[in-house]
C-alpha cells in the first residue's frame, strides 16, 4: 500500500479515535515504524483531534468537581450520601411531593364521583334511546304526510 494512500484510508482517525479492529491496529503500527511520514502525519492528527476536542470541552460546574473528590474517599463519601440524604428529605418536606405505586390496573376515584358518573352513564343511555324513538317517529310522520299528500292529489 502506497504511504498517500494509506493516509487518504481514514485507518489512521480510526485508529487515534479507537475505531479500529486488531488488524487495523497491528497494520498501522507496522506503518508508523517503517514510515517517517505516516509517523508525523499521525502525530499532526492526534494534536489536531486533542485541540479539537479540547476547543469544545465544557467546563463542568463547580459542584461536580466537589462530588467527585467527595466520593473519591470512602469514608467521606458516606457521610456525603447521608448529607444529600438529609438535604432531599428537608426538599421533600417543603415541597411536600408523596411517592406513589400503584400495582392494579383499574382506575380508582373518589367516592363521592361514582355516582355522578352512574349518573351520567344513566342519563347517556335514556337520551340515546329518547333520540332514537323521537327519531323514528319524525320519519313515520313523514311517511304518514306524504301518504296524506297522495291522498288529497288522487282526490282532487
Amino acid at each position: 500500500m502506497e504511504t498517500q494512500d494509506f493516509i487518504e484510508s481514514g485507518i489512521l482517525e480510526a485508529h487515534l479515535l479507537g475505531l479500529s479492529d486488531e488488524e487495523e491496529k497491528e497494520l498501522v503500527k507496522q506503518m508508523v515504524e517503517e514510515n517517517q511520514e505516516i509517523k508525523e502525519h499521525l502525530v499532526d492528527i492526534e494534536s489536531d483531534i486533542t485541540r479539537y476536542f479540547n476547543g469544545s470541552a465544557v467546563t463542568p460546574p463547580p459542584a461536580l468537581r466537589e462530588i467527585i473528590h467527595l466520593r473519591s474517599t470512602q469514608e467521606n463519601f458516606k457521610k456525603e450520601k447521608h448529607t444529600f440524604k438529609k438535604k432531599a428529605a428537608e426538599e421533600d418536606q417543603s415541597t411536600r411531593f408523596l411517592d406513589v405505586e400503584v400495582n392494579d390496573t383499574h382506575i380508582k376515584v373518589h367516592k363521592f364521583w361514582r355516582p355522578a358518573f352512574i349518573a351520567v352513564f344513566i342519563l347517556s343511555k335514556i337520551f340515546l334511546i329518547a333520540g332514537l324513538y323521537y327519531y323514528f317517529k319524525a320519519v313515520n310522520q313523514e311517511e304518514q304526510i306524504q301518504k296524506l299528500k297522495t291522498e288529497i292529489q288522487q282526490v282532487k
